[in-house]
């Protein structure tokens, strides 16, 4: 069983402490920290790039960086849920291969990225990719 806590600092900021003790500034929206919600984004994108740079690592692939930008789309009424989000992955590295790209991507969003597995129950994620050359 995981565990988590999340404490109120003060106004509308707090602290979220995972079972081994990390922590994460939250607001409201309005304080230093990051937004539940935009949490939940991060979440995703995370989770999926972890994935990601652990199998182009396992398969060799020369890539140099990696980052995945993240949209979406909030329903209009409370809760105001996610109903759309586009993961967009920028791979930057000379000589990758494309289709192992693709097939690591597809690994970590059909099989091994539990944020994406909970969050598209209730969202549809889309997602792309684009190769970019180093400078």
């Amino acid at each position: 069983m995981a565990k988590a806590r999340v404490k109120w600092i003060e106004d509308q900021t707090f602290i979220g402490v995972d079972a081994s003790g990390k922590g994460t500034l939250i607001s409201s929206g309005r304080g230093p920290g990051v937004s539940p919600m935009q949490m939940l984004l991060l979440g995703l994108g995370g989770c999926s790039l972890v994935d990601v740079v652990i199998i182009l690592n396992k398969q060799r692939q020369p890539f140099v960086d990696a980052e995945v930008e993240l949209e979406g789309v909030r329903g209009e009424e409370f809760p105001k849920a996610w109903e759309n989000i586009h993961m967009h992955y920028v791979i930057t590295g000379k000589g990758l291969d494309e289709k192992r790209l693709q097939r690591a991507i597809k690994l970590s969003v059909e099989k091994y990225c539990g944020a994406y597995a909970t969050l598209s129950g209730v969202a549809e994620i889309t997602y792309d990719y684009e190769i970019r050359e180093p400078e």
